[in-house]
């Protein structure tokens, strides 16, 4: 705010800094009025699941009309498991703007032909045991090997590939890890200021990722916009704490 000038005199300029933001990804949506609320609750990026055996599976032409509701500059992401370079590619063709997100058991060579030819960014999930095996999952070589990646994902090992609901054990990973990061994993509005409290200061920049955490309670690909602006508004309030450490 700038105060008006008195008698001829210059008015003092009150700059505010605004704490760093924390990027929200909300992921597995089915439906055009949940990614309405998406949007209108904050969002970034809103992820769509080309995976035909998650429950939140959509085809990529749904994909593109879903993602084709998406305001300029919130990311529309495509998540694939174990998908072929061709089914990759006709994919992302259908959705001109998306980042890709790998998964499955995917290798770096197999990332980068797959987005290589149109210089598409794309995310790598790392799928990190529960509990205290969590311990032996050498983040920083994952992070060394997928160094192409925009960004490592880090999600619960659990059956079916992510959207489980399960968080393992954060304090497990390493101080630091030279790489932007992307918290998932069992994130919901009540533990995802701890998540980012604990995992922000080892990396370069962390991002959070939800999908079951701002659900309808027992119908997976179904959005609550009341959980979404609760979602939002814990990212926020996590990165005013951190702020005014």
């Amino acid at each position: 705010m700038t105060e008006m000038p008195n008698h001829g005199e210059i008015a003092p300029l009150v700059v505010t800094v605004t704490p760093l933001r924390t990027r929200i990804k909300m992921c597995g949506f089915t439906r055009e009025a949940d990614v309405d609320a998406a949007v209108a609750a904050g969002a970034d990026a809103l992820g769509f699941v080309l995976y035909a055996k998650s429950p939140r599976h959509v085809s990529a032409e749904r994909a593109a009309e879903l993602a084709s509701r998406l305001p300029p500059f919130v990311s529309p992401v495509l998540l694939f498991v174990n998908a072929s370079t061709a089914q990759v590619r006709a994919s992302c063709a259908l959705v001109p703007g998306a980042i890709v997100q790998f998964h499955g058991d995917e290798s770096p060579q197999a990332c980068h032909e797959a987005c290589a030819p149109d210089q598409r960014p794309y995310l790598r999930a790392a799928r990190i045991p529960l509990g205290e095996a969590g311990r032996d999952f050498d983040l920083l070589k994952f992070a060394h090997d997928f160094s192409q990646a925009q960004a490592i994902l880090l999600d619960a090992q659990v059956d079916g590939y992510g959207g489980g609901g399960h968080t393992f054990h954060w304090s497990l990973l390493p101080p630091n890890v030279n790489a932007h990061l992307v918290l998932s994993g069992g994130l919901n509005a009540a533990n995802v200021i701890d998540g980012i409290a604990q995992l922000r200061p080892r990396c370069k920049t962390l991002a959070v990722d939800v999908s079951s955490g701002i659900e309808v309670p027992g119908q997976k690909g179904i959005k609550d916009a009341g959980r979404m602006r609760e979602f939002v508004a814990a990212v926020r309030q996590a990165d005013q704490l951190l702020y005014n450490k």
